[in-house]
Order: structure tokens, then sequence, then C-alpha cells
């Protein structure tokens, strides 16, 4: 039985909440691996509409046990916030497994976070403010909080006064910022122990032994591969690896055990904060998109920049994650369009280039190359077949998958969980 990789193949938010609860009833865990409350994922099941910030999409599958791995920093309150709105509304959340060794967002993270947002002005990233990269800056200076420490008071006390000396002297003198007292963070922390001590536990060992026994295991991407730390337009980045890579050292499960790596597409293209863009879109087709695809962040409620499908990173994402399939989404945005531009190259100096440009500065110079496409009217969300959709619809899925690199095994033509065309069998 396969395990399989599920992420973003754009700058995020291109509906993997979707594509991971289509397949969640037919595996056995869904597994975040990277990200924290940055990342956000909606889900529609039938007249309910969930918005999910921290935990995976899963969780709204009876019989299928989410995770949170390793590779994720864990908001405890709004962990706790998330799984006390789903109980109210009838979702058991009672399976939920969480690693001992992910790493804990404190409230000095997310107060750093904000104020050298602030501080940087027009140079900003546009992060989220939610103490994301604060907290894996901290893991990767080896003075992180995890988990696991919610149980030792004793080390937990150590550490955060440890962490608090250096980042009140940079709260007071650097951004005349009151100092955060450590006995006060410690006794937050310390109150979720309790609440968060049934759902911790070895995940490693959990899903290897899953994957062993044969059971279906599902690694749910954050955010979008543009967006990865190593691999996106760094800086406007986030602080983690959404690409398929970051589900082995999120998870502790080797990449021989991975048997599909999934990626999600938007028909158009889209991404939330600041960096380059080459396919956005300031007119009215870009507030068209905005409208009809309800282009409005899950977690920071921010607009959505939107521009053309955009197949230069749609075959940079096959090709630095090694997508075997993927799961277009939001076909039915663009129905009305009686054209409907793509993006197959880009001009820089003069030249055509087909391959994402490694250099930053010629990304930021980079001007989109149209192909334009016939677009249709007819209403396709009523569609169950590929056969069904009308034929410039096919032949624009048919042109993305040729441009893209790796076929498109399943289409949304709607929001809801039954409104998907599956083409190839992702199982």
């Amino acid at each position: 039985m396969p395990a399989l990789v599920l992420l973003g193949a754009q700058w995020g938010d291109e509906g993997k909440g979707k594509a991971t609860d289509l397949l969640g009833g037919s595996v056995d865990y869904v597994v975040r691996y990277q990200g924290g409350n940055n990342a956000g994922h909606t889900v529609v099941v039938g007249d309910q509409k969930y918005a999910l910030h921290l935990l995976p999409s899963g969780i709204l599958s009876p019989g299928c046990t989410p995770v949170i791995g390793n590779g994720v920093v864990v908001d405890p309150a709004v962990l706790l916030s998330e799984l006390s709105g789903l109980n109210e509304r009838g979702v058991d959340t009672s399976k939920l497994l969480i690693s001992g060794n992910a790493h804990l967002i404190t409230p000095y993270h997310t107060t750093l976070d904000k104020v050298s947002e602030r501080f940087l002005g027009k140079r900003k990233i546009g992060t989220t403010g939610r103490g994301i990269g604060p907290a894996y800056a901290d893991k990767i200076n080896r003075v992180g909080i995890r988990v696991q420490d919610l149980f030792d008071e004793s080390i937990l006390r150590q550490k955060v006064e440890a962490a608090l000396d250096s980042k009140n002297q940079v709260l007071a003198k650097l951004y005349n910022r009151r100092a955060i007292a450590a006995e006060q963070v410690v006794e937050e922390l310390l109150g979720y122990a309790d609440q968060l001590s049934g759902y911790v536990t070895d995940t490693t060992l959990v899903l290897n032994n899953a994957i062993d026994q044969g059971q279906v295991v599902l690694f749910e991407g954050g955010q979008g591969t543009l967006l990865d730390v190593d691999h996106g337009t760094y800086p406007f980045v986030t602080s983690s690896n959404p690409t398929a890579g970051g589900a082995c050292t999120g998870t502790g499960v080797g990449p021989t055990k991975i048997n599909r790596v999934i990626g999600i597409l938007k028909a158009y293209t889209t991404r939330v904060g600041a960096g380059p863009f080459p396919t956005e879109l300031h007119d009215e087709d870009g507030e068209k998109l905005r409208t009809i695809g309800g282009e409005r962040g899950v977690t920071t409620g921010r607009d959505r920049r939107c521009g053309w499908f955009d197949a230069v990173i749609a075959r940079y994402a096959t090709r630095v994650n090694g997508l075997t399939d993927f799961f277009l989404t939001k076909l039915d945005v663009l129905t009305g369009w009686e054209r409907i531009p793509v993006c197959v190259a880009y001009e820089i100096d003069g030249k055509r280039v087909e391959e994402l440009p490694y250099s930053q500065t010629d990304f930021h110079h980079a001007k989109p190359i149209y192909e334009t496409l016939p677009g249709w009217s007819e209403d396709i969300t009523q569609a169950k077949t590929f056969d069904e959709l009308p034929k410039n619809a096919q032949k624009y899925v048919q042109a993305l998958e040729e441009m893209s690199g790796a076929p498109i095994s399943a289409i949304g033509v709607g929001p809801g969980r039954d409104e998907t065309i599956q083409i190839n069998s992702f199982l």
C-alpha cells in the first residue's frame, strides 16, 4: 500500500485541503510535516465549511488518524482552540497524534515576529505575524522548546529563561519594547501540558510501523513549493520545507517508503504576501479571478494576488518535488472567459527562458510570455467525468498537463467534496 506526499505546486492556497480530504476516506493516516498555523485549508463537506490552520485535513475523515509531525511548529493555544471548535461542531478529534519532537511557538515568538516585521517597513517579508519564523530560528539555533518539554517543568523553565536572556535585550534595546517575564511564559506553557498529554507520542515510530503493516499514509504539506525556504522565491518564503523532501525530515519516514508525490495546481495562479509574481494581474481580469475564486487567505484574511496560470512554475515544481501526479483545482473559476492566457515562458533581458531562473534578480525582472487558449461558457460544476467537460475545458487541461510535465489525475470543478473529476486513482 502506498505512502503519498500531497503538496502545493505554486505559492500555496491551491486547494490542498480539498485534495487531502478527498483522499482522507481511503487512507489511514494524514500527516502535517511542516509549517504551523500560518497555513490554512478550507474543506467543504456537504453544506459545512471548515477552515483548518494547524490540524491535518484528515481530521474530518472518520477512521483516519491525523498526525502533527516533528517538522511542524505548534502554537498550543491555537491548537487547543481549533480542537475545541471542531468538537463543538461534532467532529471527533480524539485520534489526533502529536510528535513530542515538534517545536512550540511561544508568546515571545509571536511578539518578535510582529515587531521585527514592522521594523523592516518597506522591506518587510509579508509574514503572518504568528511567530513561525522566530520559532524555526530557535529550532535551528538549538534554543527551541519542544512539545515534550511541557512535561518536564525544570527543563522548560531553564529553556525559557535562557531564551529570554537574549530576546529581552533585543526587545528592549532594538525595538524599544518591554521585556517579557520568563515566569509568565512558563506558567502559560505549563497550563497546556495536561490538555495535550493524551495526544503526544513517538509519531516517527507510529508512522513507520503503519507503512510496514501495509496501511496508507498521506503526508500533507502546508504553503507551497515556491514558498519553500530552500527552493522558493527567497527571502519571500516560509521558514520550512513544504517540498517533498520536507515530508521525510518532518516525520522521520525515509524517502524509499514514499510511492507517490502529488502536486496541487490551481487552474490560475495566486500568492499572498510580498515577492515576485510574473503573471500577476492588476486589471479587471485579476479582480474577476479574486472575486469568483473567493481569493482571500484562510489564515491571514488577506486578499490574494491573482494571475494567469504559470507553466514555468509548474515545471519547476515537478522537478524539485519529483511529482508523479497533479490535482488541478478551481477549473470552474475560469468559466466565462472567451480567451485564457497561459504563461509558457519568460522574457528576461530580451531572451526567452523556459525554466525558472535561479537568480533572484532575473526572476524579479521576468516578463511572462503567453499563449492564449480558447475559453468556455458552460457550467462545469456538475461534470463527473473528463468527457463531460466542454471541449475547450478539456483542451485547457490537456495543454496544462503537457506544459507541466506530469499527468493531471484529478480536477476540481467546484468547492464541494464531491465536485471533483477523478481521472486516475492516487492509490
